[in-house]
């Protein structure tokens, strides 16, 4: 059981000089580094030995939805915008068909533990068809019908009725993701998604009154015209209008080059860095003030959420989802540009529609480029998320593990991590490693220096930066 402490200190210069282009670590290797080398024929030997694996580990299953009705303007995801709902008539074919073709080479019996549904907009689907990929998914895999696992939807409130959220409970989801990103009007407008704060309320009241266990809701910071005064508004007008049991609170990165929506964004209507610090800093002292759990870069629980007593135990992990109480999970994922995480396996499916249509047209999974994982990747991996995840380290546990000597593995590293915690970002009593009030805040800095690929790879993205 860990006695992490809940305490944040911000020291400006500090984060200053440390606030430079980093991962987020959703995955290690991370995603720059998958390459086509790695095909259909890999992914396929991984799913095959994930079946055969004794014990079979359980199964999460991610399902990717594309569509999006309108475009909001800060959006960085790989989504189709259209108007034209039947195109999700010819995805829903061939993701069928795809579902069939995992469960045949995983095994349709093991157990699902983890299931979610992501977009794009899931909701962008009819409720009739929202009804036949749960009964399609529960025809070929062993869902849970009592309640046990963790199965979680993305909703946009402007695409759906209370009555919808009342069958998305009745199919069997328990956990409901709303996005919001920011309650302000000007700020709506200014990135095209009018949502007003009434609209929301209704369907979180429909979810809890649908019997829903987790009501999560998404703010973005660092928005057109916000400032901390707004942004301490809308904070505060979530947490009581809709009592949220997660938040997620994502710091919003102007990458127009990548992402050619966010052209319609005006640089001069952004917050200066100064401002985004000030409402990173009030967003994180009033979540605390209000009994929530700072777990770590942009999520914030309930104490007695399942993310806060998994990280208080030690044993919270993360993947392409976030934060997830189920890193012992084969992670399968399914639709265009999804990602699984199978064993030491990652394999990511073609982006585009039509490209996506014909490979299972073909009979053929997907996957267009992926990551088999060495030795040395999956000790850095391990190091990178126990970190991440719980701020803290324990070289004897990983030496034990792994059966080396950390000091000497990781030589090349301690230097850097010595002047962390010269620094004050760590302490380090010889043996463990842990993260410090004012490290919090730069956990993805300290999870660097154990990046192998940073040191060695070029790199093919550039990263956010880390504040």
């Amino acid at each position: 059981m860990s006695n992490l402490s809940q305490e944040v200190t911000f020291d400006r210069q500090l984060l200053d000089r440390y606030n430079r282009a980093g991962p987020r670590y959703t995955s290690y290797p991370t995603a720059p580094h998958f390459h086509e080398g790695f095909g259909v024929k890999e992914f396929e030997e991984a799913l095959v030995q994930s079946r055969l694996a004794q014990p079979p580990r359980p199964l999460s299953l991610y399902v990717h939805i594309p569509f999006c009705r309108m475009a909001c303007s800060y959006c960085g995801c790989n989504r189709t915008v259209t108007q034209d709902r039947s195109r999700a008539v010819p995805y829903l074919a061939r993701l069928y068909q795809e579902i069939a073709m995992v469960a045949q080479r995983v095994g349709g019996d093991r157990q699902v533990e983890q299931l979610h549904f992501g977009g794009g907009t899931p909701t962008f689907l009819a409720a009739d068809q929202l009804s036949d990929l749960w009964a399609t998914l529960d025809r070929h895999f062993s869902l849970k019908k009592d309640g046990s696992g963790e199965y979680g939807i993305e909703v946009d409130p402007r695409e759906v009725t209370p009555e919808v959220i009342q069958l998305l409970g009745t199919l069997g989801f328990n956990r409901v993701s709303f996005g919001v990103q920011d309650l302000n009007p000007k700020v709506q407008e200014a990135v095209n998604r009018v949502q007003p704060a009434e609209m929301t309320e209704r369907m979180v009241h429909a979810a809890r009154g649908a019997g829903f266990q987790s009501v999560n809701i998404d703010l973005i910071y660092g928005l057109p015209h916000q400032s901390w005064s707004s942004f301490r508004t809308t904070l505060e007008e979530s947490v009581e209008r809709f009592d949220p049991d997660r938040l997620a609170v994502f710091n919003f990165a102007h990458l127009p080059q990548y992402f050619p929506n966010q052209r319609h964004i005006k640089a001069e209507d952004l917050p200066s860095a100064e401002e985004k610090m000030d409402i990173l800093e009030g967003t994180i002292q009033t979540l605390l003030e209000r009994g929530y759990i700072f777990i770590g870069m942009d999520h914030f629980a309930k104490p007695n959420d399942e993310l806060a007593i998994a990280q208080r135990q030690g044993i919270l992990h993360r993947n392409f989802q976030g934060y997830t109480t189920h890193g012992d999970c084969d992670l399968v994922a399914m639709g265009a540009t999804a990602i699984s995480q199978v064993g030491t396996v990652y394999a990511q499916s073609l982006r585009e529609l039509e490209g996506y249509y014909d490979r299972i047209d073909s009979g053929q999974f997907a996957t267009f480029r992926g990551y088999q994982l060495s030795q040395d990747d999956v000790i850095r991996q391990e190091v990178i998320m126990t970190m991440i995840c719980n701020f803290r380290l324990d070289r004897k546990a990983i030496g034990e593990r792994f059966n080396l000597d950390f000091a000497h593995y990781f030589a090349a590293e301690e230097p850097e991590l010595a002047q962390m915690v010269a620094d004050g970002l760590l302490t380090d009593d010889g043996n463990e490693l842990r993260v410090t009030p004012a490290g919090r805040l730069l956990i993805r800095n300290i999870c660097m220096p154990f990046d192998w690929y940073l040191r060695h790879a070029d790199q093919i993205k550039t990263f956010s930066k880390t504040i």
